[in-house]
Formats: C-alpha cells, structure tokens, sequence
C-alpha cells in the first residue's frame, strides 16, 4: 500500500509533465515521472523534510524540490495521512497563482 496519494490536480499535472517531456524524449520523461514518485516516496517517511513557504502560500503545505531534477516541486500536506500530494510543478510556474482557491 501506497504511503502517498496523488489528488487529481497533481495526477494532471504529472501526465502534463510527462508528455512535455516525451514529446522530446520518452525514456527522460519515464526518468522524470520515477524521480518525482520516488520523491513523494521519500516525503511520505518523514513528511516534515520539505520547507513551508509563507511567501508563496498561506496553505498548511510543504515545498519539496525534486533532487534529481531541481526544476520540479512537489507541493503536499504533511499533516495527512497517506501523505496527500496537492500539486506537482515545474519550477517556472506562477506557483502562488496556481495555488489560489478556485472560484
């Protein structure tokens, strides 16, 4: 059993990441997509690891940037369990934008 959960958004957004990437190379896009789940992998043992970022969000989340690939962040609630996985971002985005309540 997982000790993670994609919510849709980020499920989304890694399919987005993917094929951005495949369009290209499709053995980098499947290196990109393992990076980030071991990545969720390794936040879910120790979900405090990752950094809030006040500046970005009034959100209870946390930051994680993708050691292999310092581009992406993975954005996720520490306080759920299985550890919830909010977004999954490249590092050029509007974050704080992206992450405003939808009206």
């Amino acid at each position: 059993m997982s000790r993670y959960r994609l919510t849709p958004r980020a499920k989304a957004d890694l399919r987005s990441i993917w094929s951005y990437i495949a369009a290209d190379n499709v053995e980098a896009a499947d290196r990109v997509e393992e990076a980030i789940y071991d990545a969720c992998s390794f936040l879910s043992k120790a979900p405090l690891r990752g950094h809030a970022r006040e500046d970005l969000t009034k959100l209870p989340v946390r930051f994680w940037t993708v050691l292999r690939y310092p581009r992406y962040v993975i954005v996720y609630d520490p306080a759920s369990t299985p550890l919830k996985v909010i977004r999954i971002f490249h590092g050029a985005r509007n974050i704080t934008r992206e992450l405003k309540p939808r009206s």
